[in-house]
């Protein structure tokens, strides 16, 4: 049977700009190593080094064993968001109520239906760079064009005016994360200001991403749907995998008004119509986490900041340490001026796993990606093999 190009064979246009992982390939050639028996200072993950905090594990197997395994609400449950709700208005100050909030399987998801919600075909979305590498892969799902924006350019020159460099009449939204991925650069109040007037006066929405809003160690987390006049024009995503180590469990949510509201709930509805009903239990319960568990988890990844960044630039790499998030990005190019070259000598010659910072865009080339969301031990490990081997 024949399969020209122009037969069914093929995949649909819209996929043809969406590509796979970088760091799924680093993983497996991290394993393979392994596997070897060589022996990896691992730096290149994205998961906390917690353990999913007992009450949530607890309050899952109460759900199992009294049965609430049915299907729930396609939003969520009614308990859990009223609970979203009312953490958003104490924590964010922002003006959620239980009808704003969708319930959703990790952050991944509340993302991908953001941006279904919101771009069309050929739409331009700003986005401060470098960034996490899925972003670009969202956007063309929607067929619409990613637009970088260098977050260190726009701090230097100024949000407002760099961002309006970089729009056209094309320009649909502004991807704004906070702390952001890869580099822990975190938005200051004055920051997000800056950008909400801009959204206002050109008629923009912005699609936030808070994933480690829990994890700021310099300054203060800004929502910006809280800011005025920004929440009806905000859809903002979070996921409990950060704050509350539950990458497996796939817990997420997203808060909007309407009409976003309706664009949400229908991706929500056609991809997986709704969440994990026990899982949606436990989650309620990590809301319930006294405030000192906060302040401990951010003590632990300070201490493994100081630590990493310390020791990277004692070995010449130069690396600001970052205000948010768990990950380290300092400047490599004594050891190579490509990243996925030094990211291959740092593996080859020391055994420690990083990411290259151009995955993470144009703008990351020179640098890498190192977590500090691993044992302190694990960190100098990694550093004694650096300066041995480098």
């Amino acid at each position: 049977m024949s399969t020209s190009a122009s037969s069914v064979f093929r995949l649909s246009r819209r996929l043809d700009g969406v590509g796979f992982s970088d760091i799924v390939k680093i993983r497996n050639k991290v394993m393979e190593l392994r596997a070897g028996g060589a022996r990896v200072f691992q730096f290149e993950g994205g998961e906390p080094f917690l353990e999913t905090p007992g009450p949530i594990k607890e309050a899952m197997a109460r759900a199992l064993a009294e049965n609430r395994t049915r299907y729930a609400p396609s939003s969520g449950i009614p308990e859990l968001r009223h609970a979203i709700a009312s953490k958003l208005r104490e924590r964010n100050r922002t003006p959620a109520r239980e009808e704003d909030v969708v319930v959703m399987n990790g952050g991944m998801q509340g993302l991908f239906a953001a941006f279904q919600t919101v771009v069309d075909p050929g739409d331009e979305v700003l986005v401060f760079s470098p960034f996490w590498t899925p972003i670009r892969d969202l956007i063309a799902h929607c067929e619409g064009r990613t637009v970088l924006v260098r977050s260190t350019e726009a701090r230097r020159e100024g949000i407002y005016e760099t961002l309006a460099r970089h729009a056209t009449e094309r320009t649909r939204a502004v991807y704004f994360n906070t702390p952001q991925n890869p580099s822990g650069f975190t938005f200051t109040r004055e920051e997000a200001e800056e950008a909400a007037r801009f959204a206002r006066e050109r008629d923009l929405v912005v699609i936030a991403d808070e994933a480690y809003e829990d994890l700021v160690y310099e300054g203060e987390h800004v929502s910006i749907a809280s800011l005025e006049g920004m929440f009806e024009r905000t859809i903002t995503c979070y996921t409990l995998s950060k704050s509350y180590a539950m990458t497996g469990w796939r817990m997420g949510y997203a808060v909007a008004a309407e009409p976003w509201m309706t664009g949400l709930k229908k991706c929500l509805l056609y991809t997986t119509n709704g969440v994990s009903t026990p899982s949606q239990w436990a989650a309620l319960a990590a809301f319930a986490l006294p405030d000192d568990f906060y302040e401990g988890i951010r003590r632990a990844y300070r201490e493994r900041r100081d630590l990493l960044v310390s020791g990277l630039c004692e070995l010449g790499l130069a690396c600001d340490p970052p205000a948010g998030a768990f990950y380290a990005f300092p400047d490599v190019t004594r050891v190579h001026k490509e990243s996925r070259a030094a990211a291959d000598i740092l593996l080859e010659r020391a055994q420690v796993a990083t990411v290259p910072g151009v995955v993470f865009g144009e703008h990351g080339e020179g640098h890498l990606r190192f977590s500090f969301s691993t044992s302190p031990e694990t960190i100098q490990a990694g550093l004694d093999s650096l300066r041995r081997n480098l």
